[in-house]
């Protein structure tokens, strides 16, 4: 693997979560995978870390896909970990691997309004889809449990006998 010069920059260290999305054809996978393995090892992550990942992930990726001339660089990964850690927010590291695989999902599929974020300029646009993403999927992940296991199904059911 070849370095180029952006790549040992702290906006490329950053942008590459440590040049990690040079080493899959499935960068964002590789990096939401990453993300997932830190989560559980920390037992989940404060909001504020996640803000800050990406507030500091965003200003990176602009940074870095300047300075490479491309448009969304696949080895930029910080936005796959900014989004899983979205998509796990607020649950215990159990919750982790469904995080996971509904934020991939909702990442390569776009529904709307994430693709619509993409398009934004920048890193904002970069990471702006990411964190759709991972809101949505957070979302997703709190209906189902709320359906499933806390008393939803029967609510719901309650109001279609009546």
């Amino acid at each position: 693997m070849i370095l180029i010069p952006e790549m040992k920059t702290w906006y490329g260290m950053m942008a590459t979560f440590g040049t990690l999305g040079r080493f899959s054809k499935m960068p964002g996978t590789l990096g939401s995978m990453a993300a997932c393995v830190i989560w559980i090892a920390f037992g989940g992550l404060p909001i504020w870390a996640i803000a800050s990942v990406a507030i500091l992930g965003t200003i990176a990726a602009d940074r870095y896909e300047k300075a490479v001339e491309r448009e969304d660089p696949p080895e930029v990964v910080i936005d796959e970990v900014a989004g899983c850690w979205t998509a796990c927010w607020g649950f215990d590291p159990t919750y982790a691997i469904v995080g996971l695989f509904l934020f991939r999902i909702i990442d390569i599929t776009k529904p709307f309004p994430v693709r619509q974020m993409e398009k934004l300029p920048g890193g904002i646009g970069i990471m702006a889809d990411d964190i759709a993403g991972g809101i949505m999927a957070n979302l997703l992940i709190r209906a189902m449990r709320w359906f499933f296991y806390e008393g939803g199904m029967e609510t719901v059911l309650g109001l279609v006998g009546k």
